[in-house]
């Protein structure tokens, strides 16, 4: 009696204690935590809508980084809630972390005020920095001319904006 426990208690405690040879680590699941289609969604301050935003498609995931995977279109408002500027991007991608945008694809950020439209193949957008910056090729398009150049930081109303590496005639006042 006393082997036949021993023998059960051996076998028990090698079969609990052993890991399965057939069992695969099941992988953590990377994908989307949430998801919408045809969103639009408006962020506030103080009661006073600054900017909506519309998409198609919208997924997050665990870590808070938000992907746009058809698109997005963003409009921004003044205190009256006029729209301001416009910024459209063919695909775009939110990393939480660092609290930064990036459009890629046709990208075009419009100043409605002033007339004026960026275009690129791939934009950034820092929010609290209210900044946009590339380092693709970009076309501007102003009232009386056409800038073109490679590389770019500007105000995210586009109000003002420095090419890094200006390209096409210039005209110069002496």
């Amino acid at each position: 009696m006393r082997i036949s426990l021993f023998i059960a208690l051996a076998v028990w405690a090698f079969a609990c204690g052993a890991p399965d040879q057939g069992m695969e680590e099941i992988p953590n699941y990377e994908g989307p935590v949430q998801q919408a289609e045809d969103m639009i969604l408006y962020h506030s301050e103080d009661a006073v809508v600054k900017n909506k935003l519309v998409t198609p498609k919208f997924l997050e995931y665990v870590n808070g980084d938000r992907e746009f995977p058809e698109g997005l279109y963003f409009e921004f408002y003044d205190e009256e809630g006029n729209v301001t500027s416009t910024l459209r991007a063919d695909e775009a991608y939110y990393f939480k972390e660092e609290d930064r945008w990036r459009g890629r694809g046709d990208v075009e950020v419009k100043n409605i005020e002033k007339g004026q439209k960026l275009e690129s193949e791939e934009l950034f957008w820092k929010p609290k920095e209210e900044q946009i910056f590339t380092e693709k090729f970009v076309t501007i398009t102003l009232p009386d001319k056409i800038l073109y150049g490679q590389g770019l930081t500007a105000k995210q109303d586009f109000s003002s904006y420095q090419i890094k590496k200006p390209q096409g005639t210039f005209d110069i006042e002496e």
